[in-house]
């Protein structure tokens, strides 16, 4: 562990090196590589700016943006030129990961920070090549792991075949892992990761704008059925459309995807539009296509439920976003969603790929007004005690306190491992020494 001393005055604040490879925090929300991680990055480190400390978020450089840009008071966004200026899907990334990882080093001997954050695991790969000799803490966030996703999309996971192995041994080499939800903690355990070595801090969200009152986006006279998010597969949007035909006289927005210009060339919007028509439900289905993130509170607040049932979700910030809108949310019962969503008291927990079920939840909710507002009211208090982004943040930071603090351990490597983080890397990375 590295060595430093911390001292609580306002001369002294952290020094926060974050490393996103492939979610910036300055990207565009909806596409297929554009989601949750972003907004959490941008989220966190914002907060921890307000609260006096210095962050740099580390994102590859993949189109226009480049250099060094302020994201807001004491947040500075740093492109690093590795690989083609232009996008690339983030399955795609690790061959370019060593390159990222050489950058992050020589950055690191001359501006060093007090402690590393990696999000997703090739960030932690690159973060961990470039520390290996500067005995630096590094905690690590994964935001997905490949072992679920595998789980969930067999043979349309498009994952590195390596990325199962190198995962386990990042979460096993870094300093801590910071889980987003319990479930993720049970799956890193699966892995060999000690219990110890890992602890929770949710996701949040921006209360000051997801709130119950406030503007509501115009609608007509049908019940609003709502749901918001990257159009992929995973996300289960045709469960939710395969339930409408359950659900008479009721209309289904879908946020999410391309910008509305750009709908009809896209291949999932075409898929589940064909979907509808099956279904007999396309004239109560409205693909709007992308919406910024500053408009999607008033279209939560024009919903009388927001639906999520995706097939796997590592934390999902769009239900706590729309239980501090005071809106109920019925969710698939997996992951994130199972600590978020407290089942019949802040919403309503279904099982994933049953839109028979769903129908049936959603026919029942729609027909109950008082358990509506019931539900959203206890959503929105619980979202408001729990989510805000400064609590988020002053849990992350005291974490950092700890890993920078003399006593805090160094986990143990596994047996048979091979690695110390200060002078190798992980085992069969595939990561050129820096």
């Amino acid at each position: 562990m590295a060595v430093h001393t911390f001292l609580r005055a306002e001369e002294s604040l952290l020094i926060i090196h974050m490393v996103s490879e492939h979610a910036s925090p300055l990207a565009a929300l909806g596409g297929a590589d554009a989601g949750g991680q972003n907004v959490h990055v941008a989220a966190l480190a914002t907060a921890l700016g307000r609260r006096g400390h210095e962050v740099t978020v580390y994102t590859r450089r993949d189109g226009a943006l480049a250099g060094r840009i302020a994201l807001g008071p004491g947040v500075t966004v740093e492109h690093v030129a590795v690989g083609p200026s232009r996008p690339i899907p983030k399955d795609e990334l690790l061959p370019y990961m060593s390159d990222f990882a050489g950058h992050l080093g020589r950055r690191w001997r001359t501006d060093r920070p007090d402690i590393v954050h990696g999000h997703f695991w090739m960030s932690g790969l690159a973060a961990l090549a470039a520390t290996r000799d500067l005995a630096l803490p590094v905690v690590q966030t994964f935001h997905a792991l490949g072992v679920v996703k595998r789980r969930h999309q067999a043979v349309m996971d498009t994952s590195p075949p390596e990325r199962v192995r190198l995962e386990a041994q990042i979460a096993r080499q870094v300093d801590l892992v910071i889980a987003t939800c319990t479930d993720e903690v049970r799956e890193l355990c699966a892995l060999g990761v000690r219990r110890e070595s890992v602890t929770v801090v949710p996701c949040g969200a921006d209360l000051a704008r997801f709130r119950p009152d406030g503007r509501a986006a115009p609608r007509g006279d049908r019940m609003r059925i709502l749901s918001v998010g990257r159009l992929v597969p995973r996300k289960g949007v045709d469960t939710v459309i395969e339930a409408m035909a359950g659900v008479p006289g009721a209309e289904c927005v879908i946020a999410g995807g391309p910008a509305p210009g750009e709908l009809e060339l896209d291949p999932e919007v075409r898929r589940l539009r064909r979907l509808a028509e099956a279904h007999g439900v396309a004239d109560r289905v409205v693909l709007l296509g992308r919406v910024e993130h500053d408009d999607v509170p008033a279209l939560i607040r024009s919903a009388e439920v927001v639906v999520t049932v995706p097939w796997y979700e590592p934390f999902g910030i769009v239900p706590v976003e729309a239980m501090a809108c005071g809106r109920p949310v019925v969710a698939s019962a997996v992951g994130g969603h199972l600590d978020t969503i407290v089942d019949e008291v802040t919403g309503l927990h279904v099982p994933p790929r049953d839109p028979v079920v769903l129908a049936r939840v959603l026919r029942r909710l729609l027909a109950d007004g008082r358990r509506r507002t019931a539900l959203g009211r206890a959503a929105a208090e619980d979202a408001h005690s729990r989510y805000s982004w400064d609590r988020i943040a002053a849990r992350t930071e005291a974490l950092y306190e700890r890993m920078i603090a003399p006593a805090a351990p160094r986990p143990a490597a596994a047996k048979g491992e091979g690695h110390d983080r200060r002078t190798s890397r992980p085992a069969g990375s595939g990561i050129a020494a820096v």
